[in-house]
């Protein structure tokens, strides 16, 4: 079934109206043909890959947008996207990239050396014209840029300030990802909601706390996909989530909470999918004031925490115990010599009183949703009651996921003891260096909203990041884990498996390690 793009939006707004409005008869609720509904656990922040930290958001903006290169289908190797080739200089300190000469934005304009520079420069530049269409806050990713050039009308060039392993890899990553320059002129600050990429499907609509329609691009330079139209559906509440796939009201879900993970593989009518990936899920501790301030108290934390409990009895066996700040994932960085704190009350205990904290109120920032927080409410009440067991007084303060954000990436001072928090990551580098150096602090742009600092996790984390040999990266990154385990900073709980669930008729879906959904393939029969 093929509809010109001139009648698409009419169609679907009409197709999707039942849908939209949550009508949940079994008539009413079917999704349109060869029309792919994805259940989503948040509204999106914005569509503007610059802008947003969220793999929620992330999710939709993978198929609307290319970047120079991207991951390798199931892998976090990089292959070509719109660079068709890059070299790199002996030093490691020049990448140059060709780029594909055939390649417009779905706006009409050309994708160009020029656009490559104007996205890089309007991040890092603070004198970039556009520069205030911000905030960029994973610029970091790019910090080593030194200068950016359009070398030729498809040939640009990096030059960074000193080496950086992971500068393919965050090119790869959302952070990079190419918007059109005419756009970001046209719609200013609100480029978020009026989004023009590269992608296998064109932005259509935004309906807040409804619906992005996103529609098929008949001219991707990797061929058209087969879908007329992906609709993206925010529904904060797992419960809703699961009755809507339950009763077709949606075709895809991520992130199935635990509960239900079994049930729907055993039910023919859906296919479960489950894929190992880079991803934390952590307490960040408040160490710049009230008890967190002390290591023991710290370490209490860790030792209170019926981690493997969490794991078999909320999570369904979905995740395993974590150990530090580097999943396992990423197995040639990880220190697997390192054990999870066990569960140890009677320690915790002692741990406290060493620190002269008994009885202690701490408040507890808890979401209701969000990307790979797997069953946030429940695990926060059982840690509360963990808590509650060595004598600590928790008061639990839930927020919905992207005001929960607002609240923790400023920082935790003056406000919270502890707040949950998951990352999913490309590179063992990411999550540590935005989270737990010292310049990392959240009014420097970085995500340490605990306030961690330390000299030596400061130094291994610049060194390996300029180390182009991987090994002397693992041992530097190694180092550092045993370090952060030690001084706990975060309480590390849950290493997650990822997870979806889609109905029957939809084929060529896979998950990615880089928890990406990458729709150009799908077909819904």
């Amino acid at each position: 079934m093929t509809i010109p793009h001139s009648r698409a939006r009419r169609w679907l707004l009409h197709a999707l109206a039942a849908t939209a409005l949550g009508v949940t008869t079994s008539a009413m609720a079917q999704t349109p043909p060869n029309v792919l509904i994805v259940g989503q656990i948040a509204e999106p922040k914005a569509l503007d890959p610059a802008q947003v930290t969220a793999v929620n958001d992330f999710r939709i903006m993978m198929n609307l947008y290319d970047g120079l290169v991207r991951y390798a289908d199931g892998s976090l190797e990089v292959e070509p996207s719109l660079a068709s080739e890059w070299t790199i200089s002996d030093d490691g300190t020049v990448y140059t990239f060709t780029l594909r000469d055939d390649v417009t934005f779905h706006d009409g304009s050309d994708f160009n050396a020029e656009a490559v520079v104007f996205n890089f420069e309007r991040m890092l530049d603070e004198e970039h014209p556009y520069h205030d269409t911000g905030p960029f806050p994973l610029a970091f990713f790019f910090e080593a840029i030194d200068e950016v050039e359009a070398t030729g009308e498809h040939e640009v060039t990096f030059t960074l300030d000193e080496p950086y392993a992971p500068f393919l890899s965050n090119l790869a990553y959302p952070t990079g990802l190419m918007v059109s320059p005419a756009a970001v002129e046209e719609h200013g600050e609100d480029i978020g909601r009026h989004p023009s990429g590269t992608g296998p499907f064109q932005f259509e609509e935004w309906e807040s706390n409804s619906r992005v329609v996103l529609t098929r691009h008949e001219d991707y330079w990797d061929g058209a996909p087969s879908l007329e139209a992906v609709v993206f559906r925010p529904i904060t509440d797992a419960n809703t989530r699961v009755a809507e796939m339950l009763s077709g009201g949606i075709d895809l879900m991520v992130e199935v909470p635990p509960d239900n993970v079994a049930d729907l593989a055993d039910d023919a009518a859906f296919e479960v999918y489950e894929q190992a990936g880079p991803h934390l899920w952590f307490l960040i501790l408040n160490t710049r004031e009230g008890p967190f301030q002390d290591k023991a108290m710290r370490q209490a934390i860790n030792y209170a925490i019926d981690k493997q409990s969490l794991v078999d009895d909320v999570l369904q066996g979905t995740a395993e115990v974590a150990a530090g700040p580097i999943p396992p994932a990423f197995e040639w960085a990880y220190n697997d010599e390192l054990e999870p704190y066990p569960h140890d009350p009677d320690k915790a205990r002692e741990l406290i009183a060493e620190a002269g904290h008994e009885g202690a109120t701490l408040t507890f920032y808890v979401t209701q949703g969000g990307s790979g927080m797997l069953d946030p409410v429940p695990m926060g009440s059982a840690i509360q009651a963990d808590l509650a067991e060595v004598g600590l007084k928790v008061e639990i303060e839930t927020y919905e996921w992207n005001t929960f954000l607002d609240r923790v990436n400023p920082g935790l001072e003056g406000k919270a003891d502890m707040a949950q928090m998951a990352w999913m990551t490309n590179d063992p580098d990411t999550l540590p260096f935005l989270a737990l150096r010292s310049d990392a602090m959240p009014d420097n742009g970085g995500f340490n909203s605990g306030y961690y600092s330390n000299e030596e996790v400061d130094r291994l984390l610049e060194q390996a990041r300029r180390s182009v040999d991987q090994e002397e990266r693992a041992a530097l990154y190694r180092e550092m884990q045993a370090i952060v385990h030690e001084e706990a900073p975060w309480a590390f709980v849950a290493n997650w498996k990822q997870n979806a669930v889609a109905g029957a008729n939809v084929e060529n879906f896979r998950l990615q390690p880089s928890f990406f959904l990458l729709l150009h393939d799908v077909v819904k029969q």
